[in-house]
């Protein structure tokens, strides 16, 4: 792992034992800090083999931080208690920030949707080219729980709002902002309050770094608008001058002027759909900027092979094709996997996010029918009524069931079975991951 030195011989506290808690609090331990841990849950408390303290009984003029973990709120009242004594209220990734040497790169990324495609291409890019890479951040691993790169090494980041709002040292060698749409809004009050996490992650730049910041979207235009770093933009919709952009299906470098033809983006399968066309303008801008060379970068594109849960197809079963696409949280992803397919048996619902999919309408004439579970299932049904027929589903497994049914009983050339729920799994599943792999479950219980 990375020990961070910095809160030597100091009492830290961590609150939230997750994932990334627990590798907080090992790196903070290996570095010589005074570790106090919490978490709301009995079960996590118990499992954690760390000094447990409770934050209501603890003396927080004797702290010297707080770490709280991405899946707490900054309200929760132990942040208030912290703040209350003027005790620094920080997220792992300013752990790692202050831990960080400084011979290795960083490059973060941002969005709503497509950050870990990006990262993850980002990544293979660079270890394809003969270097050395790391994903972590909100994909994969923690960061924290690494053991330290190399000189040469580039860390690539994934950040989520959550991280970006509790860090404060990062200063990225390369900060990239694909998107915003509303997301996350109970957390961050309203859309401004969401645009000022993403933008913070620019804020900590210095003139000699680089912003690499999409130019099809107005929150993103706005965050261009106040960057110090050096500003290179890339677009899926017209030229962009000194950026990367996508002419049809064909990725252009005008990093050195005129801009150059790099290749087809249709002879790169892990990269379906065009949305991915932003996620691969953003990694190969990346990836040129550290260094790398077109054709290399080319040619790892044409062998990523794409990651799961993201539009990812599971089996084609009696000629139906299930494709799991249980990364789309929110309607803005859901719309991107609509958009990709025309005989569309849509299963969907969960914990749903505000708004809805009412902004799905213009893709409610590919729907064939909906398979609606969870939470959202009702008001899903309202908004589809007069659309598409619609039916609610006690479980993710007898949507499938269902969905399967009907798309072969129809036989409808292309049909495809999609799980693209618009909704976060946490009303029935513990991560967008589980409910991936339940769904890949129903697809094989088929057979």
């Amino acid at each position: 792992m990375i020990a961070a030195h910095h809160y030597r011989d100091q009492k830290v506290a961590v609150f939230g034992l997750g994932r990334s808690g627990l590798a907080t609090a090992g790196a903070l331990a290996a570095g010589g800090a005074k570790v106090v841990a919490w978490d709301d849950s009995a079960a996590r408390r118990a499992a954690a083999r760390l000094n447990l303290e409770d934050p209501a009984a603890t003396d927080w003029t004797k702290v010297a931080a707080l770490v709280l973990s991405p899946g707490v709120a900054l309200d929760h009242p132990v942040a208030a208690r912290a703040r209350a004594a003027g005790v620094a209220v920080i997220g792992d990734i300013e752990i790692f920030a202050r831990a960080l040497g400084g011979d290795t790169p960083v490059v973060a990324i941002t969005g709503t949707n497509g950050k870990s495609t990006t990262t993850a291409l980002l990544a293979h890019i660079i270890e394809e080219a003969g270097g050395r890479a790391v994903a972590a951040g909100n994909i994969g691993a923690p960061v924290l729980a690494l053991e330290p790169l190399a000189a040469g090494g580039v860390y690539v980041l994934e950040l989520s709002s959550y991280q970006i709002e509790r860090t404060f040292s990062l200063h990225a060698d390369i900060a990239i902002l694909l998107n915003i749409t509303p997301d996350h809004l109970d957390r961050h009050g309203d859309m401004a309050g969401y645009v000022a996490a993403k933008r913070h992650l620019f804020d900590r730049q210095r003139d000699d770094q680089i912003a690499l910041i999409s130019a099809d979207d107005p929150h993103c235009a706005g965050v261009a608008r106040m960057v110090r770093a050096r500003l290179v933009e890339f677009s899926l919709e017209h030229p962009v001058s000194g950026g990367i952009f996508v002419a049809g299906a064909v990725l252009m470098d005008a990093l050195d002027g005129a801009p150059v033809a790099v290749g087809d983006l249709g002879d790169c399968p892990g990269l379906p759909g065009r949305h991915n066309g932003q996620n691969a303008a953003a990694a190969y801008g990346a990836a040129r900027l550290l260094g790398l060379e077109r054709d290399a970068i080319m040619a790892a594109l044409r062998s990523f092979p794409g990651l799961a849960h993201r539009l990812e197809t599971v089996a084609t079963v009696g000629g139906v094709r299930f494709v799991n696409d249980s990364k789309a949280t929110n309607a803005e992803a859901a719309a991107i996997a609509l958009a990709s397919f025309k005989e569309v048996y849509w299963i969907a619902g969960g914990r749903p996010k505000q708004g809805g999919i009412v902004s799905l309408a213009p893709h409610f004439g590919k729907i064939r029918r909906a398979y609606l579970t969870g939470e959202a299932a009702g008001d899903f049904a309202r908004t589809l009524e007069g659309h598409a027929p619609a039916t609610r589903c006690a479980s993710l497994a007898e949507a499938v069931r269902a969905a399967a049914h009907d798309a072969m009983a129809e036989g409808r050339p292309g049909a495809v079975v999609l799980l693209s729920p618009a909704c976060a799994s946490f009303d029935q599943f513990a991560s967008f991951e589980e409910r991936g792999e339940a769904f890949r479950a129903a697809v094989e219980a088929l057979a």
